[in-house]
């Protein structure tokens, strides 16, 4: 790989650390915290890691947030943005889901989140989220000049895909423990490459939950990796995050996936772990 891209054992470093730190960033807060709700935290949090969201190419908090609860309400139908299963199927679907809906007239939100919109550091961040990715871009070819350019256009790229996973190969691939009214599964890869994400299945049922790492093994809830609700629980523990929202066992195991019952709203979510 080295000698692939020429790029230096520094460089790949850059590369390394700059996935795991944006991509965090991408999952505590513009998806858990910004989106769903499924923690408090001071502001100061939701600006910095809004910044580090932007950097990694997400687009701005308004426009993420607008885009993904679009897709909760359309889930799996052709008003769903980024559906590999509708409008089209197949390879069409695929490369919709992936990639290809980013270049639709769906890509401009029809309306932007009111709370977003409400606070002026957020909605700034929003409007002028391409100066955080120029910015890093220029710091990284500050430290390491064009190899570590290169590595941040490298980096920024797998993460985007790996992002983009979630609504592609978690619609097409995996387990579905959990009832819900649409295509949503839990896949250990997708999981892998985004930081616990991946339990999509779960994440369909329990919108607000703050954990994403459940699955249902003979009748038994079981845990299962979750890289950012354990970042979270960091927060947390130097009282930057509160609040954190978990459905009880209870509702884990009655939304438990029985072909003879019929699907079923989502329960009311706990704030009491297990």
């Amino acid at each position: 790989m080295l000698l692939a891209t020429g790029l230096s054992l520094g460089a790949l470093a850059w590369a390394a650390a700059l996935y795991l730190v944006r991509m965090l960033a991408t999952t505590a807060i513009y998806h858990r915290l910004i989106t769903h709700r499924s923690y408090q935290a001071p502001r100061p949090v939701a600006w910095i890691g809004a910044l580090v969201g932007a950097s990694a190419g997400q687009m701005g908090p308004s426009w993420w947030k607008a885009h993904h609860l679009a897709h909760h309400r359309h889930v799996d139908t052709a008003e769903d943005p980024h559906s590999p299963l509708a409008p089209e199927q197949g390879w069409r679907g695929f490369w919709r889901s992936q990639a290809g809906w980013l270049l639709q007239p769906s890509f401009f939100p029809a309306r932007l989140p009111a709370d977003v919109e409400a606070d002026p550091v957020l909605r700034l961040i929003d409007r002028l989220h391409v100066l955080p990715a120029l910015a890093l871009g220029w710091l990284s070819y500050g430290l390491g000049g064009w190899p570590f350019l290169a590595a941040y256009c490298l980096s920024t790229t797998v993460l985007f895909h790996g992002v983009a996973t979630v609504n592609s190969v978690a619609h097409l691939a995996g387990d579905q423990p959990f009832r819900t009214q649409d295509h949503s599964r839990n896949n250990g890869w997708v999981a892998l490459l985004t930081l616990g994400e991946g339990w999509h299945n779960l994440h369909h049922a329990f919108q607000a939950s703050v954990r994403q790492g459940y699955t249902l093994d003979q009748g038994q809830v079981r845990r299962l990796p979750d890289p950012t609700y354990a970042f979270i629980r960091l927060l947390e523990r130097f009282g930057l995050a509160s609040r954190l929202i978990l459905p009880s066992q209870a509702d884990l195991l009655d939304r438990a996936r029985r072909p003879e019952r019929p699907t079923a709203p989502a329960t009311t979510l706990a704030r009491a772990g297990i």
